[in-house]
Order: structure tokens, then sequence, then C-alpha cells
């Protein structure tokens, strides 16, 4: 895809998408990224609908710090993954008391060596919570990038390389929940809504398809 298209698609992106944020619910940056590892292979709405009793509960790092994975299993049980995302969630509260006195680091590298921590934690983090420039790639992102051919990578952490050199920087944050509200609303992943898609003269996916329908 040539610079000028790429441009086009995130204007298109951003036109429809105008008002598109972070789907979690937080108050404090500890808050969000407790949240963000719960939502690993679960969706935004069951976890706000989990944190919306736990924040009530637990609050700090502290707070989570003196819980026992069966104590806080019973808080997630309904998230995918419960048992490890507790221990981790209790492990990484730990270390924010022990290492950074409480507080969450706003710093890429700091932060993904926190237990349960993976890129996309860390970039939603640093990009919701903190205010920097940041591509989170989750599953709608990396599906949605590579089909519209933002990206041609097979490799989330490819994807972002890719998404970090064809998008400029002061528009990574947006663009990452643009692309997020695109494929949860139209790029589905089992089947994209391409007849609804304002992107199908720019999308690589919708050409292809088209080739192969003419084809026929």
């Amino acid at each position: 895809m040539q610079e000028n298209q790429r441009k086009e698609v995130l204007q298109i992106l951003e036109k429809n998408y105008p008002e598109a944020k972070t789907a979690l619910h937080f108050s404090t940056p500890f808050e969000l990224l407790v949240a963000t590892i719960l939502s690993a292979q679960s969706t935004d709405k069951q976890v706000n609908k989990i944190t919306k009793d736990l924040f009530k509960k637990y609050k700090t790092p502290a707070d989570f710090a003196k819980l026992k994975p069966q104590e806080l299993e019973k808080e997630i049980r309904g998230v995918g993954l419960y048992h490890n995302k507790s221990k981790n969630i209790i492990a990484t509260s730990k270390m924010l008391q022990e290492k950074y006195n409480g507080e969450v680091p706003a710093d890429f590298d700091t932060l993904i060596k926190l237990p349960g921590v993976g890129r996309k934690t860390a970039n939603v983090v640093i990009s919701n919570a903190f205010g920097k420039d940041a591509i989170a790639v989750d599953t709608h992102v990396h599906r949605v990038a590579n089909r519209i051919g933002l990206a041609n990578a097979k490799h989330p952490e490819k994807t972002e390389e890719h998404l970090h050199k064809n998008i400029p920087k002061e528009k990574w944050s947006a663009a990452h929940h643009w692309l997020i509200y695109h494929g949860r609303q139209v790029c589905k992943a089992r089947k994209p809504d391409c007849e609804k898609c304002n992107l199908g003269h720019l999308c690589l996916h919708y050409k292809k398809i088209s080739i192969k329908e003419g084809t026929k």
C-alpha cells in the first residue's frame, strides 16, 4: 500500500470513529493495568462487569498484594485464564510495592518486566493512562491492519513494527482505537462485512476477494 493510500485509510477511519477510546473502565493507571491483564482472551464488557465490584474492594497494589491467588480467583472467575491472571496480578502488585513505591511505571521497558504484562498490555497502559504515543496490537488490530494493508505480518510484534513505520507517531494511539472499532463493527474475524465497509477501494483483502469472484 502506497503512502497516499495509507493516509486516506487513516482519514476514513478517523472520520468513522472520532470518539474511539478504550472500552475498559478505570480511574487510575493501576486499575487500567489490572483490567488489561484481565482482558486477555476475554471481552472488555466482561472485564468491566468484574472490575466494577473488584475495584470497590481492592484499589491499590498494596490491597492486591495481600491476597492469596485463591481469593482473587473467586473475584475474577468470569474471565478466561483466571488462575494464571490471579497469580500474575498479585505478583505484579507485590513488585510494584517493593520496587516502585506502589506506582505503575510510565515506561514501556519497565512495564513489560512485570508478571503477566506483555507488549500489548504495556502499550495500552502507557497510551491510555499516561498519554504517550503507542500502538497496542491485539487480535482486532492485528487482523484489521493486515487485511487492509497497513501491515504485512504474521505475528503481532511484526505488525506493531509495520504500523510504527506506516502511521505517523502522533496518530499511533488514536489509530489503535480506530482499528479496534473497525474490527468489532465491520471487519469482523469470521465474516468481515466488506459490503458495508467504505475502505473497499483501498483494502487489499477486498481486492483479493474481488479478483477471486471475477475469475469464477
